[in-house]
């Protein structure tokens, strides 16, 4: 997701779910597919450096998963303790969210 008027839609309709690294808001679409929107604040995560890492890391997990996920537009916003976690540790808590969306975006209608 690249426009704004998509990241609105997900923060207005979309539906909270958090773990301790990142929290993702999920809203069922009519694309086909899903579809990643990242939203990294330099205030909670850090410089540049850290915030590309961050996307990076949730970009590769997305791409790994996404055949998996049902049609859903998803914002993923990383939390302040992010900051300096090793990989493995953002990858496992991704692949757990991930298995929440399964969940909630298959239980809710699209809309």
């Amino acid at each position: 997701m690249r426009r704004k008027s998509d990241f609105d839609a997900v923060y207005a309709r979309g539906r909270r779910t958090g773990g301790e690294f990142f929290v993702v808001i999920a809203r069922t679409n009519a694309a086909g597919g899903p579809r990643l929107g990242l939203s990294v604040a330099a205030k909670a995560v850090g410089n540049a450096v850290q915030r590309n890492r961050i996307r990076r890391l949730v970009r590769e997990s997305f791409r790994h998963r996404q055949r998996e996920l049902p049609a859903c537009d998803l914002v993923v916003s990383a939390r302040a303790r992010a900051r300096g976690v090793p990989s493995g540790e953002l990858r496992a808590s991704l692949e757990a969210l991930w298995d929440k969306v399964k969940e909630q975006c298959t239980a809710s209608p699209p809309g």
